[in-house]
């Protein structure tokens, strides 16, 4: 028989052991425990996620942003906050989405050169996004960037001599090597089987969150409900002109802003702007009251001639 000191004796040590274990095990968002080959998981808290992604910035910013690193800087602050205390803890699914060109004439005119313009801004995007995610090697979650499973492979290249310190796949590729505590990024998704792939992945509970950048052809199905709009950026068009914006920067409400006066004019939760069943937001009321702002403003311009 072990008595009671001997047994008090081996405790400690058991406890001491374990604790080395945790503290250079790598440090998965969903570990109870490890064994010598597979790690045990439960769903996160939102406390237990606030504590191991605590990336810092994260403040909402219901503003206009006058460059391209005040945009990204608006973005990466909002994702973070998004991947820290989703909407749905059970479905990490965040979305990120803004014009990659300030040209708008570039978006959408289906050239080559506007594609791989667009290409180029969107993995500068997220070569940022993944540095701020994890700063360096053993600080911060790993990171994995997805391209879409019909990426060229001139795209697939660019991806891996930009995006330092991220493990780079497509869609199609088998993630199993995955560790449980990635972070994904899906850079550019542009079919059902993209998007419905970036879906799987944040369901499974494996990983920290799944992060979709600026997704091409999206349908009412392609992103569901349940995830998270960490930061969307969209110019309200009047007379062939930018007269506002509709801005989410997560966790804020989002806010439809003039351009001339900078004044937040509405704002909305996700409940009143989301079109139902999607995390698409309804631009029309948008559209109608950034209108009537230029309007008013034009009629009280011309009153005090």
């Amino acid at each position: 028989m072990i008595g009671i000191k001997n047994r008090l004796i081996m405790f400690c040590h058991v406890s001491v052991l374990i604790s080395h274990a945790q503290a250079f095990s790598p440090p998965s968002t969903s570990t109870l425990f490890y064994s010598s080959k597979y790690y045990v998981t439960r769903e996160l808290t939102t406390t237990s996620r606030a504590a191991l992604f605590n990336f810092g910035g994260g403040e909402s910013s219901s503003q206009i942003p006058n460059t391209i690193n005040e945009r990204d800087n608006q973005a990466i602050n909002a994702v973070k906050a998004a991947i820290r205390k989703p909407r749905n803890p059970s479905m990490p699914l965040v979305e990120c989405e803004f014009p990659a060109l300030q040209a708008l004439n570039k978006l959408g005119d289906g050239s080559l050169r506007s594609t791989q313009e667009a290409e180029e801004a969107n993995l500068v995007f997220v070569s940022k996004l993944a540095k701020a995610i994890a700063p360096a090697p053993f600080l911060g979650p790993k990171v994995a960037l997805f391209v879409s499973s019909s990426a060229s492979n001139s795209f697939k290249a660019g991806a891996k001599s930009k995006v330092k310190g991220a493990s780079i796949y497509s869609m199609k590729d088998d993630v199993s090597d995955i560790e449980d505590d990635t972070v994904c990024i899906v850079v550019m998704p542009s079919s059902r089987i993209d998007y419905q792939t970036a879906q799987n992945l944040a369901a499974s509970g494996n990983y920290a969150a799944v992060i979709v950048v600026n997704g091409f052809a999206k349908d009412p199905k392609s992103v569901p409900g349940s995830a998270t709009m960490a930061y969307y950026l969209k110019p309200l068009t009047y007379n062939s002109m930018v007269a506002g914006y509709l801005i989410r920067s997560y966790p804020a409400k989002w806010a439809i802003i003039d351009t001339v006066t900078k004044k937040v004019l509405a704002s909305y939760s996700d409940e009143e702007i989301l079109v139902k069943g999607t995390n698409t937001p309804d631009l029309r009321n948008s559209g109608r009251i950034i209108q009537k702002a230029v309007d008013e403003r034009a009629i009280k311009e011309r009153g005090s001639r």
